[in-house]
């Protein structure tokens, strides 16, 4: 095998090994992204279940205050 061919096949090994350190490197950041997220999820999950509570108590208000909004209405 000439020189020239040795030399292309180990740059060419080179490369790729670089290339899939990169892509190992983007993928573990990725992983710690979806953690990350996961946390961030959980929060916004919690605050929605401490605010879904609202609309209910908005609406059963309505409905006690109604007697109230006949008579003003009726002055």
């Amino acid at each position: 095998m000439p020189t020239v061919a040795v030399v292309t096949i180990i740059l060419f090994t080179l490369i790729v090994a670089a290339a899939a350190l990169g892509l190992i490197r983007v993928i573990l950041h990725l992983r710690s992204v979806v953690k990350t997220l996961d946390a961030l999820d959980g929060g916004v999950q919690v605050i929605v279940a401490q605010t879904s509570t609202v609309p209910s108590v908005v609406a059963s208000v309505n409905d006690n205050l109604a007697p109230v909004r006949s008579f003003a209405e009726s002055i």
